[in-house]
């Protein structure tokens, strides 16, 4: 089976418990949607797991892009001693200790979207024209990253793929924690095909909500975890 989650903000106890949740094996598939730092307790622990599965697709949120911006900076203002950089580094989360160089190679290379047969993945938004995405490899990363454009429920694509998105929690526009499904004709939910959806709404804001949820692509069926100790 095929997974989608965004925005888990270093809850890694909250992740494994979903993972659990779900039954998430070596024969299934998770995209994640950025944003799986800071906030939370366990941001570096967090992004080693996801790195460290061959089953993980991981993309940058502006959380990840922020952090890379600033030690992109900073390896251009030290000349010669950049252990000193590492270290400034781990002062950024609260497990910072376990951030080394692999790691951030690791966070420097994530990609920005993902494009697959029946949906594209973004952390927030795209570039539309017309009521279409426009060419993903031309789009800025700073759209893919901070754009809110698609929690607008009456901006809606109309590309054959759905788009699934976090940034946004959902209870900014709703009041609650579920994820919000979108039907090409403007309905909420009512259908386990994903071609059926032109957009997917899933950040269940757990550094606010103590719910972190994720949503199996093959059946849209929404799994969730409740009560994460903030």
């Amino acid at each position: 089976m095929r997974y989608c989650i965004s925005d888990i903000h270093g809850y890694y106890n909250a992740f494994c418990e979903l993972m659990n949740k779900i039954k998430f094996g070596q024969s299934d598939k998770l995209y994640v949607l950025g944003d799986a730092i800071d906030k939370g307790p366990d941001s570096i622990r967090l992004a080693q797991l996801l790195f460290s599965l061959p089953n993980v697709q991981y993309i940058a949120g502006n959380h990840e892009y922020d952090f890379i911006k600033f030690y992109k900076k900073r390896m251009t203002e030290v000349s010669s001693n950049y252990d000193e950089v590492l270290f400034e580094m781990q002062g950024y989360f609260p497990d910072g200790k376990l951030l080394d160089w692999e790691t951030l190679d690791n966070f420097e290379y994530l990609p920005f979207y993902i494009d697959e047969k029946d949906f594209i993945g973004v952390h927030a938004g795209a570039l539309l024209k017309g009521g279409k995405v426009c060419p993903l490899a031309s789009t800025p990363n700073e759209i893919f990253v901070y754009d809110r454009t698609f929690k607008d429920r009456d901006v809606l694509p109309t590309d054959s793929k759905c788009v699934l998105f976090g940034h946004t929690p959902v209870r900014n526009l709703t009041g609650n924690d579920e994820m919000l499904l979108y039907r090409r004709n403007g309905l909420l939910g009512g259908s386990t095909y994903i071609k059926d959806y032109a957009e997917i709404h899933i950040d269940t804001g757990v550094y606010l909500s103590g719910t972190l949820g994720c949503i199996c692509l093959d059946t849209c069926q929404c799994f969730y975890v409740k009560g994460v100790k903030l």
